[in-house]
């Protein structure tokens, strides 16, 4: 497995292998001091690519048939008071994460970080798209990507101890195994942090349909490689084609997710091109 860490950009990615040995704990925080590698900062513009054409302005967006607003390179959603949340709600603690960092926020959020979009609905939010609000945030947002890739970064280093906390005791080994073996490969970190700023955890009850999930722990139990490589970024794209293909067909009719499955597709795809590239340029 040692061949492959150096695809993961030398400190960054060794953290999850060593996890499960006593002094994980402490590597886990020398590397929380570690500056921003050129791996993460390529893992968060790949990000910002999918979610957002690496477009500035789609960094307050709102997409149409969704009950909240997608902000950052992250698209971190930000819901309205008093709205139903059914997916995770991650821009207030971006919010937090930035300040604890040392950001400015913008003035009409600095008092209360945490407090609910004030945008009620999608309309509402277009129509202030020119706002000094918006703008104000839009710049803060240009602004402050490295910080925002730390903090998917911060994510996903909790992910795997979230996971096997959430299966019985006989799992989880295959989750670990099957996480490890994805972060140790090509590309991994880019994969892994993608996969859960996409579409989750899939820990939350409320993050499913007919009683399946769609999210990094689906996908984890529905792959078995048994070592890291370029075959296991492909089990990975595979699984979650699967989970996401599952996750339409039990979609409620009228949410019309079919809409999203292409798109969602062609997301995949770049894990193993990503992987593969990176694969052919170290000339293994």
């Amino acid at each position: 497995m040692q061949v492959w860490i150096k695809y993961l950009g030398g400190v960054l990615l060794p953290l999850f292998l060593l996890a499960s040995h006593a002094n994980g704990t402490e590597q886990l925080q020398r590397e929380s001091n570690q500056p921003e590698t050129a791996q993460l900062q390529q893992s968060a513009a790949l990000i910002f690519q999918n979610e957002c054409a690496s477009s500035n302005a789609c960094l307050t967006a709102w997409n149409k048939g969704e009950g909240f607003a997608s902000l950052g390179i992250g698209h971190f959603i930000w819901y309205p008071a008093g709205t139903k949340k059914t997916f995770k709600e991650s821009f207030p603690a971006l919010l937090s994460f930035m300040q604890q960092h040392g950001a400015t926020l913008p003035g009409w959020l600095s008092t209360h970080p945490d407090q609910a979009n004030p945008w009620h609905n999608r309309t509402a939010f277009l129509a202030a798209y020119d706002s000094k609000q918006m703008q104000d945030l839009r710049s803060f947002l240009i602004h402050s990507k490295p910080l925002q890739a730390r903090f998917m970064l911060q994510r996903l280093r909790s992910t795997l101890p979230s996971l096997l906390t959430a299966v019985d005791p006989a799992a989880q080994q295959h989750i670990r195994s099957q996480f490890e073996y994805v972060a140790a490969s090509p590309m991994g970190l880019y994969v892994l942090m993608d996969y859960v700023n996409f579409k989750g955890e899939g820990t939350s009850p409320l993050e499913r349909y007919q009683g399946k999930g769609w999210g990094m722990l689906q996908v984890l139990e529905h792959m078995s490689v048994t070592q890291p490589g370029l075959a296991a970024i492909q089990a990975f794209a595979q699984a979650g084609d699967a989970m996401l293909s599952r996750r339409v067909a039990l979609s409620p009719p009228e949410r019309h997710e079919q809409r999203w499955l292409p798109g969602w597709r062609k997301r995949l795809a770049t894990y193993m091109h990503e992987a593969q590239q990176l694969f052919e340029h170290s000339g293994r």
